[in-house]
């Protein structure tokens, strides 16, 4: 229990460190931003209760915010998709046998079921954060646009966290 709180507690700092001091200004022509820190969110542990969930995305989402100068864009988008991480975990993990598994980690659930969790988590994110920022759907092209090559820099950049950390799933 402590130990997860601490490997949480780690995870959040060294995300939003990673987010707000590295990666705000790696952008490629404001079409390509990487949002690594939606990782802290996808990682917690299924046994997270919903309540607790939500306001940990909102958390994190107002942090990232304090730092952009977006007022409630990030705290808003964090939020659906925790939403949608519940939905998503409630579909998938029950159907694909993974009741007795921790927490959605690469090790131990599997490259594709792995990589569909982010994709899918990554493209809502994205979706509803550009939305809002655009606030208009006649530059729907664009918002697709920056939603696509977005989700793919951030996704490849999980991908490669989850490989750096990989652990191989022991036998019982």
């Amino acid at each position: 229990m402590i130990k997860g709180l601490f490997v949480n507690l780690l995870r959040f700092v060294a995300l939003v460190f990673l987010q707000v001091f590295l990666l705000k200004n790696i952008t490629v022509y404001n079409l390509c931003v990487p949002y690594p820190y939606i990782m802290f969110i996808m990682l917690l542990p299924f046994e997270t209760p919903n309540f607790l969930l939500f306001i940990l995305s909102f958390i994190i989402g107002l942090t990232i915010d304090a730092f952009y100068d977006t007022p409630g864009l990030n705290a808003a988008a964090c939020v659906i998709l925790a939403f949608v991480r519940i939905l998503f975990i409630s579909v998938t993990v029950q159907k694909d046998g993974f009741d007795n598994e921790p927490e959605p980690t690469l090790s131990l659930m599997g490259f594709r079921w792995f990589f569909t969790y982010i994709l899918v988590l990554t493209l809502v994110h994205h979706f509803v954060l550009f939305s809002l920022e655009a606030f208009s759907f006649s530059q729907i092209q664009y918002i697709m646009g920056r939603v696509l090559l977005s989700s793919i820099f951030t996704v490849l950049l999980i991908l490669i966290s989850g490989l750096l950390f990989f652990k191989r799933k022991e036998r019982k």
